[in-house]
């Protein structure tokens, strides 16, 4: 290493340090072990709540169904739509919205003819058309999620989809052997 390349080392670590010193240390400021007591006190308070109302009460137990992994490798549940209709859907954590056929959508009460079918969504079979709703409501035995967002297609599809418009408001789902277990 000759003397030019020590210098020009020397001199960028003189830039950095007096970058630190202007830009950084000036943002640091000295906490006592009372402030961050203090801090930290309320921030496990705050997830106390938090976690206090997204768990079950004493003596209750989560809301859980299991859908059943059928011979051709996906799992299938029968759900109760908008408290009316009952529809089967093969779950598809791969899909990002319910997806639901033209003839699902007819029977749940949603008219597909009058929809506007202004998005262009792309599944295993190539692009389609779709059209968004919302459902009021989809249970699963006990697992009841309301609000939840998809998609009427136009073509393309020939089963409905319960995608993670739906699997994102849960609780909790996990796969045991030949069962999905979700949980509200």
């Amino acid at each position: 290493m000759n003397l030019g390349n020590i210098v020009g080392t020397i001199a960028v670590a003189g830039v950095v340090a007096v970058a630190v010193n202007f830009f950084i240390v000036p943002q640091m400021s000295p906490v006592s072990p009372e402030e961050v007591d203090s801090q930290l006190r309320a921030q496990a308070a705050t997830e106390t709540r938090s976690f206090a109302a997204q768990s079950p009460q004493p003596g209750e137990t989560r809301r859980s169904a299991r859908i059943p992994l059928r011979d051709d490798g996906h799992y299938w549940a029968r759900a109760l739509v908008n408290k009316k209709t009952s529809v089967e859907f093969m779950v598809d954590t791969g899909a990002s919205i319910v997806a639901l056929t033209y003839k699902d959508a007819q029977r749940m009460g949603l008219n597909p003819q009058n929809l506007e079918y202004k998005w262009k969504i792309s599944t295993a079979g190539g692009e389609t058309m779709g059209a968004s709703v919302l459902i009021d409501s989809i249970k699963i035995n006990q697992v009841h999620i309301r609000n939840v967002e998809a998609m009427v297609l136009k073509s393309d599809l020939s089963q409905s989809l319960l995608g993670m418009s739906y699997l994102r408001q849960l609780y909790s789902y996990e796969f045991r052997g030949d069962r999905m277990i979700i949980k509200q």
